[in-house]
């Protein structure tokens, strides 16, 4: 059976997660497979709320085998915060989590890391980090010399790991921090610490690349859950306001270990606006009443930071490069709920830069930041969408929008979301994915 992946195509907050929760049903595994605690998704059943930050969203449903795979880097505190907080909801996932023993562990040092480090640009904007050690654990995963990953908890040298590590950093933090605002590290309290974590972790951690080969080999179904963003990717996103990961469908083989010939169908999410949490450039980024409401509709506050996210218009140009990069078959738009009362809605169809006129996507960040947006509007509707079941009953100007977002970007709209429980689903066609599940 096919491998699908679920990508966000902005800036993160696309409400991936109810769309991994409806898929899950349809398949055996769902992967998690890059980034760490900083990418927070919310997924809404009737009454119930499930906010998690580290767990593939599909740890809610039974039967399915979730993994996080050893491109993720794991906070072994919020990984068991999370498993305590379902487990006191009635949420069994005991049978049904495996964690990557190649995944990077996130270590107090990270943390003071993120804490002491200057994290504007030479320009003074700040690039957005989360402040949840997840740069630094990545940056010693590529310098190799102070990494540890979860297996080497699970080893006689990993005491040693440690107090190498905390000699080393404590020394680089010394020098980095005033010195009434440097705290030592103690390495044997971080000892204890950490394997009190590793012995509460022990029955989940497992080889998730020989898990995940060999179940591709025998032809499970794999949901793959992207987190963040394709414009925050380390690589091809807006560089360096970005995350520390490839957030884009790039990122799926090397976070996961499963090669592309296993992936069958690659779905993108959007919303039918656009958000930004964070310094870097922002095209359509509206920093008035309109923004304003569109924050307020939509209740743009982060998962997991709590910060008010920036608003504008939806971006065409943006999503047509991330949509290309990440080898998209098909698009969901979600929160087109969010943009009712609006009289007029505008959607950006190219950039100007230097008085010429383009539709693609600046390599440099500089060059993003001259954008001036090229704007199609079109009109708005007043109804209240949170009850409409079926694309027939969408209002003719919401029809309309979904059909040019699909025109502009060369892909079809397969799913629209009205609201963040399960129902408000509206599968679109015959090859809307997530039809069965609703």
């Amino acid at each position: 059976m096919p491998g699908t992946c679920v990508i966000g195509l902005q800036w993160g907050d696309e409400a991936k997660g109810k769309i991994v929760d409806l898929l899950t049903r349809d398949h055996d595994i769902v992967v998690r497979y890059q980034g760490g605690a900083n990418a927070g998704h919310t997924v809404v059943a009737g009454d119930e709320v499930y906010k998690l930050s580290l767990l593939p969203s599909g740890v809610l449903t039974s039967g399915v085998t979730c993994v996080i795979a050893g491109g993720v880097v794991i906070n072994p505190a919020k990984a068991i915060e999370e498993l305590d907080e379902l487990a006191s909801r009635n949420v069994k996932d005991s049978d049904n989590l495996l964690l990557s023993d190649r995944a990077h562990v996130i270590f107090p040092w990270h943390f003071a890391e993120d804490r002491s480090m200057d994290r504007n640009t030479s320009d003074g904007e700040n690039i957005g980090t989360t402040g949840r050690g997840i740069g630094p654990c990545y940056r010693d995963k590529v310098g190799r010399s102070f990494a540890v990953r979860l297996g080497d908890m699970y080893r006689d040298t990993f005491a040693n790991q440690v107090r190498h590590n905390v000699a080393e950093k404590n020394r680089l933090l010394a020098a980095m921090l005033p010195a009434d605002e440097f705290e030592a590290l103690d390495a044997e309290a971080i000892i204890k610490q950490y394997g009190a974590y590793a012995e509460r972790l022990r029955p989940y951690v497992a080889d998730t690349t020989e898990y995940l080969l060999s179940a591709a080999e025998s032809g499970k179904r794999i949901l793959f859950e992207g987190a963040q963003g394709a414009l925050l990717d380390v690589d091809h996103g807006t560089y360096p306001f970005v995350t520390s990961s490839n957030s884009s469908g790039v990122g799926i083989s090397n976070g996961s270990g499963v090669p592309g010939r296993y992936i069958d169908k690659v779905i993108g999410i959007v919303k039918a606006y656009t958000t930004r949490v964070g310094g870097g450039p922002f095209p359509t980024e509206q920093d008035n009443e309109i923004g304003q409401r569109i924050r307020d509709q939509g209740n743009e506050y982060g998962t997991v930071t709590k910060r008010p996210r920036r608003c504008g218009w939806l971006d065409a140009v943006a999503i047509r490069y991330t949509s290309r990069l990440s080898g998209v078959d098909s698009i969901c738009v979600m929160l087109l709920d969010v943009l009712s009362g609006l009289e007029e809605l505008k959607i950006c169809t190219a950039y100007e830069i230097d008085g010429k006129q383009s539709d693609r996507f600046p390599s440099h960040v500089d060059d993003i930041r001259k954008v001036v947006p090229v704007y199609e509007s079109l009109p708005g509707w007043q109804e209240d969408l949170s009850g409409v079941r079926t694309l027939e009953d969408l209002p003719q100007a919401a029809r309309d929008y979904l059909d040019r977002i699909s025109e502009l970007i060369g892909i079809p709209v397969e799913t629209v979301s009205v609201g963040p429980d399960r129902c408000q689903t509206i599968p679109v066609g015959d090859g809307s994915a997530v039809a069965a599940s609703l």
